[in-house]
């Protein structure tokens, strides 16, 4: 089988990372098309010796891009299509069906119950999605949450299909030697509690509510803020205004591992922490998303919609404590699948005495619980792959 995946863009982000790690665990002949910004996981793909198109697609409304790709996928000769995130659904699926490929397959990422990838969620960008929804064979959501708001939408049920996010459990596994080692790296004081935040500096994340919460916690909690975005320099000033700046690291975007050896590479700004308070922490370039996440006490997840919550679960298989908001990869399976794991309601307040209650607990076992496990990548792609099989025999893969 040979198969094409189309999405909108490759910097790094949960839905472009998931599809680097897809991509090396399918037994699929695959090639993968970005609308735009062909960023650092498409050098990752390059470097797995997987081809790399970049499409060159100057906007939504490039409808030139249209019948570009549909001669990319003609000319492919591909088996199927799959598409990743929403203005590469709403494009490949069309452009897929004008180059004559039936079997197209699509991955709802990131719909939550009022946005979908930070965009607000309108009549027209409902219309729009579910039209091109009907091209396809089946829509993969990544969480059976997820599929409930594709319920909701208007979606019927017979094409929907639920195949969770995985991750390389080994990957995060706990190594307390990597611990000590990136702490040091990292400048962090001998003692120091670690909160940590994952995920793109947006607004729809609320990271400024771990600042908020970080005024009112002692001197020894620090707070590590792992990926980029349009909110670094917001979510900077905030830090400098509760006069906490000097115990917040920004490390920018952190692929999942080192270039050609774990699932992604490095990126980010490059720079020595010391050992003192910088104004500005950084950390160094060569730290991957495991080593940061192995250096945290704890993970806190304050956004109040996600469609799975991939960093929790990183978290977890790395054997954190983790404080959320919304996570459904937790709240989609038994309670004690991810012992602790706890849901925290309201604003800073509430991360407040949660977090002050963590602190007093102290380190946990540093074990991966059942539900980390859960979701290997093997056993996503194993699923994904019955998907595959049906769409490319015409049937129904319920």
């Amino acid at each position: 089988m040979k198969a094409l995946h189309v999405i909108t863009g490759l910097g790094v982000g949960g839905a472009e990372q998931q599809l680097r790690l897809l991509v090396r665990n399918l037994p699929v002949d695959c090639d993968v098309v970005t609308l735009t910004n062909p960023g650092s996981v498409a050098e990752g793909l390059t470097a797995d010796g997987v081809r790399v198109t970049h499409l060159g697609m100057r906007g939504n409304r490039d409808l030139a891009a249209l019948p570009r790709l549909a001669r990319l996928i003609r000319g492919g000769r591909y088996d199927l299509v799959h598409t990743h995130l929403y203005r590469a659904c709403v494009y490949g699926r069309a452009a897929a069906r004008l180059a004559g490929v039936k079997a197209v397959v699509a991955t709802e990422h990131s719909l939550g119950d009022s946005q979908m990838e930070g965009r607000r969620l309108t009549s027209g960008v409902r219309a729009l999605y579910l039209a091109s929804e009907r091209l396809g064979h089946a829509t993969v959501a990544v969480s059976p949450t997820v599929a409930e708001r594709l319920r909701r939408w208007g979606v019927p049920e017979p094409r929907i299909e639920v195949v969770p996010n995985g991750i390389d459990v080994a990957r995060f596994r706990f190594d307390p030697a990597l611990r000590a080692d990136t702490r040091r790296r990292l400048g962090l004081p001998r003692g120091a509690y670690v909160v940590g935040g994952v995920g793109r500096l947006t607004a729809g994340k609320r990271f400024e509510v771990l600042i908020r919460a970080l005024a009112e916690l002692p001197d020894n909690v620090w707070l590590l803020l792992v990926g980029g975005g349009p909110q670094e320099n917001v979510l900077r000033r905030a830090a400098q205004h509760s006069g906490v700046a000097d115990r917040v690291l920004f490390t920018g975007e952190r692929p999942n591992g080192p270039a050609g050896a774990g699932p992604n590479g490095p990126t980010g700004p490059a720079g020595p922490a010391g050992s003192t308070r910088p104004t500005r922490p950084t950390a160094p370039a060569d730290l991957d998303l495991p080593s940061l996440i192995g250096a945290m006490d704890i993970l806190a997840s304050p956004c109040a919609e996600e469609a799975f919550g991939l960093a929790v679960v990183e978290a977890l298989a790395a054997g954190l404590p983790v404080l959320y908001v919304s996570c459904p990869a937790v709240d989609d399976l038994p309670r004690d699948a991810a012992p602790f794991a706890r849901r925290v309601q309201g604003g800073a307040d509430s991360f407040v005495q949660a977090l002050r209650q963590a602190c007093a607990q102290g380190p946990g076992p540093r074990s991966a619980p059942d539900a980390a496990h859960h979701y290997s990548i093997a056993r996503s792609a194993d699923r994904l792959m019955d998907i595959y099989t049906a769409a490319t025999l015409g049937v129904s893969s319920a």
